[in-house]
C-alpha cells in the first residue's frame, strides 16, 4: 500500500482544514487507517483512527474537533480538522495497519509523506 497526504497549509487558530490520504492498491478497504502528528521535537502521536467498516476513534485532545472518514470506493480517508489550535501545529502522516483499532504507531505498517500543517495565533 502506498499512501499520499496531502492539504496540509498555514492557517489561523480557530480555522478549519481538511486534509486526505490517497492509498494505492485493491484492499484499502481491509485496513485500519489512522492520522498521526508529529511536532518539532515531540513523539509521533495518534490523532484518530477508522476501521473497514468506518468506526472512527479519537483520543481525548482532539475528540470532538477532528473527523476522520474514509470512501473505500475512492481508496481515500480524510481528516477533518476544526478549531485548529496553536497546538495543533505538526506534520500530519496518514498510515495503514491491519491491528484492528489500533492507536500505536508501531502497528501501523504503511506509511504517507506527510502534510505539514501550521496553525498560527
Amino acid at each position: 500500500v502506498q499512501l499520499q497526504a496531502f492539504g496540509g497549509g498555514l492557517v489561523q487558530a480557530g480555522d478549519s482544514l481538511r486534509l486526505s490520504c490517497a492509498a494505492s492498491g485493491r484492499t484499502f478497504s481491509t485496513y485500519v487507517m489512522g492520522w498521526f502528528r508529529q511536532a518539532p521535537g515531540k513523539e509521533r502521536e495518534f490523532v484518530a483512527g477508522i476501521t473497514g467498516s468506518g468506526v472512527a476513534y479519537y483520543p481525548p485532545s482532539v475528540k470532538g474537533r477532528f473527523t476522520i472518514s474514509r470512501e473505500n470506493a475512492k481508496n481515500t480517508v480524510y481528516l477533518q480538522m476544526n478549531s485548529l489550535k496553536p497546538e495543533d501545529t505538526a506534520v500530519y502522516y496518514c498510515a495503514a495497519s491491519r491491528v484492528a483499532a489500533s492507536t500505536h504507531k508501531v502497528d501501523y505498517d504503511y506509511w504517507g509523506q506527510g502534510t505539514l500543517v501550521t496553525v498560527s495565533s
